[in-house]
């Protein structure tokens, strides 16, 4: 069971279940993550830098992709309450400003004595993938 300040607890969950997050990317996004982050690698902010890459031009940042799957998972699938564990992440192609991104999480594996849950994470822009992982959370239990 969901609540507002509690996402699912380790023995309302089972393999299959996802939860979804979609943003189209803006420019502000760029910006505001490179300030964040400190990442200003031009090829997130210098467009005429970027149109001499393999990508023709200025790209999302990689771990702005691994923010929108850090969404699903604290506010979704499993949802608040949520402690991210670990994060793997492969980026499969560049993603750009104006596209939508659908970040998504589906639960793969639940150790209720653990109370852990492992999750393939993947982002899609239309039905092409542009990153796949898995995650691990731990979840709280209705037991304590």
């Amino acid at each position: 069971m969901v609540h507002e300040l509690q996402g699912y607890c380790v023995e309302d969950l089972e393999p299959g279940m996802a939860g979804s997050y979609t943003r189209t990317v803006t420019e502000a996004d760029l910006v505001l993550f490179a300030g964040l982050s400190g990442d200003n690698n031009p090829v997130h902010i210098n467009e005429e830098f970027a149109s001499t890459t393999f990508a023709k031009g200025r790209i999302a940042h990689g771990l702005f992709l691994g923010g929108l799957i850090s969404c699903v998972l604290g506010t979704r699938m499993p949802g608040p309450g949520a402690i991210y564990l670990g994060q793997q992440l492969r980026f499969q192609a560049p993603v750009r400003i104006g596209d939508t991104v659908r970040a998504e999480a589906t639960v793969l594996e639940v150790d209720a004595q653990r109370r852990r849950v492992r999750l393939d994470t993947r982002c899609y822009v239309r039905k092409r993938t542009v990153l796949t992982g898995e995650a691990e959370v731990m979840v709280n239990s209705r037991e304590e």
